[in-house]
């Protein structure tokens, strides 16, 4: 996720500055044939206007739900950052042998604290790795220029900023290797993880180290879990209505066609004019092609890019206050932003 106050006019050419690339020869090579005078007819502006008024209004439509999606999804894992705190208070102060008439010793009662929080927090990573899984409809698995340009992206300001030793999120740093083999090879890792959780209060309850209420609170915030992660799938397996998300593509293009035969004759006064018709005109076309892929690259919050929610961010903010509950000093360094972006 970009996190500058501004984004630099560098990032912005490197971004989408290439479509100048192919908007100045374009419009260049449509003044010069009005200015040789090779084509005479022109379009009248009024027509072209209304269709730029009706892309406009499509494109921004499309950029307000992507907005939205990629908005719901930062409050996801908002609610995911306060239930996870909420987790590791319950384990830290819900889990005791006051319930039981077994002189239970206090180094049992910490690791089983340390093998439930740490449980979670794998539970963290795994949801993290699964939503990164890219889907047929996102750039990274689009062929030709798309996918080589997801690819670049992705390096240069996305996932790829960040060294995957540096994350810390291998499963077998949280979980017990009994655990590890039989939950990594889970259809859904993350959904066994917190059943797994499950099956560990039920064996407490049954060991008097926590009450009915105090299971029933902890099921409860493991249910929460669950409706946040399912929420996260639904964006992630769902994407925006393809005739929302592509058509826009057609109409920006249509009203490209037709612009320059609209505003290149009007502005085509003198050699000066010639000369300013071509940057102004593919300046227009560029404008309406940024708009587009402001909503494009937004679309999808978990696509590995700089657009994407700060997943790595979040889950390292939470395995550092979970583990300072437990105590531990020699925590993880809280992730830093690189070139202006926080993954």
């Amino acid at each position: 996720m970009i996190v500058t106050k501004n984004i630099s006019f560098s990032r912005l050419m490197k971004m989408a500055g290439h479509h100048f690339l192919w908007l100045i020869p374009l419009m260049g090579g449509i003044a010069a044939l009005y200015h040789f005078n090779f084509i005479t007819f022109k379009i009248p502006w009024v027509p072209v206007s209304v269709i730029g008024t009706a892309v406009a209004f499509y494109v921004g439509f499309k950029n307000n739900q992507s907005y939205d999606r990629l908005w719901e999804a930062r409050k996801i894992w908002g609610g995911i950052v306060n239930d996870s705190r909420s987790w590791g208070m319950m384990v830290d102060g819900f889990i005791t042998n006051q319930f039981t008439k077994n002189d239970i010793p206090d180094s049992e009662i910490k690791s089983i604290k340390k093998k439930l929080i740490y449980r979670h927090i794998a539970w963290l990573y795994a949801h993290r790795s699964q939503l990164l899984v890219p889907t047929s409809w996102e750039h990274i698995k689009q062929s030709g220029h798309i996918g080589k340009a997801a690819e670049k992206y992705q390096k240069q300001f996305g996932v790829g900023l960040i060294d995957d030793a540096e994350t810390r999120s291998s499963l077998e740093t949280f979980l017990l290797p009994d655990e590890h083999e039989r939950l990594v090879n889970a259809a859904n890792t993350a959904t066994q993880i917190i059943n797994e959780q499950s099956r560990d209060l039920t064996q407490l309850r049954g060991h008097n180290l926590i009450d009915d209420f105090r299971h029933m609170e902890m099921e409860n915030v493991l249910r929460t879990f669950y409706a946040l992660q399912g929420k996260n799938e639904r964006i992630k397996k769902f994407p925006l209505p393809r005739q929302y998300a592509n058509m826009s593509r057609y109409f920006v293009g249509i009203f490209i066609a037709f612009l320059p035969f609209s505003m290149v004759p009007e502005m085509i006064v003198g050699q000066l004019g010639f000369w300013l018709s071509v940057p102004i005109v593919a300046l227009v076309g560029w404008i309406y092609i940024a708009m587009e892929l402001v909503g494009d690259y937004s679309e999808n919050p978990f696509s590995s890019m700089a657009n994407d929610i700060p997943m790595l961010s979040l889950c390292r903010v939470i395995e550092i206050d979970l583990r300072e509950i437990l105590g531990e000093t020699d925590l993880p360094p809280a992730i830093k932003a690189k070139k202006g972006i926080l993954m």
